[in-house]
């Protein structure tokens, strides 16, 4: 499992011109499902997430996490993370997990974030627009 972390000022997805999600001070995630993911690594990916200490304290350091600023989480699934370009310049997706696998782990992650955090989420499988205000930027790569 891939999940670019970007914190953000705010954040929406939209789609059909219909705003489906929508937070301020939080994580935009972008997941991408690997065809050889579970749920255990669904659950320690959550885990890596809610502890993640990327939000500053008062001298200036990211110590501090997602509880501790109060902050939201909007979730976007991502096939896309597992492009592969290696040899060629269309990539090849056969590394991401199909739909049928894919969603319900998406869901899980979601889930179980959902446990601590407000969690606003995207259509799965649908054409999305994102919007987003990123905070630093600050973007981290997590793979389990």
């Amino acid at each position: 499992m891939r999940v670019i972390v970007q914190r953000v000022k705010e954040a929406s997805v939209t789609v059909d011109q219909k705003v489906m999600g929508q937070i301020g001070k939080g994580y935009l995630l972008y997941i991408g499902i690997h065809v050889n993911d579970t749920l255990e690594i669904a659950s320690k990916m959550a885990e890596k997430i809610h502890n993640l200490r990327v939000f500053e304290d008062d001298q200036g350091k990211m110590n501090l996490n997602l509880s501790t600023v109060s902050g939201s989480i909007l979730a976007i699934s991502q096939f896309t993370l597992y492009g592969n370009t290696k040899g060629n310049n269309r990539p090849s997706f056969i590394e991401a997990a199909r739909p049928e696998q894919a969603e319900p782990l998406y869901e899980a992650l979601c889930g179980i974030l959902s446990k601590h955090h407000e969690v606003k989420q995207g259509v799965f499988g649908q054409h999305m627009m994102i919007h987003a205000i990123n905070d630093g930027p600050v973007t981290i790569l997590i793979e389990i």
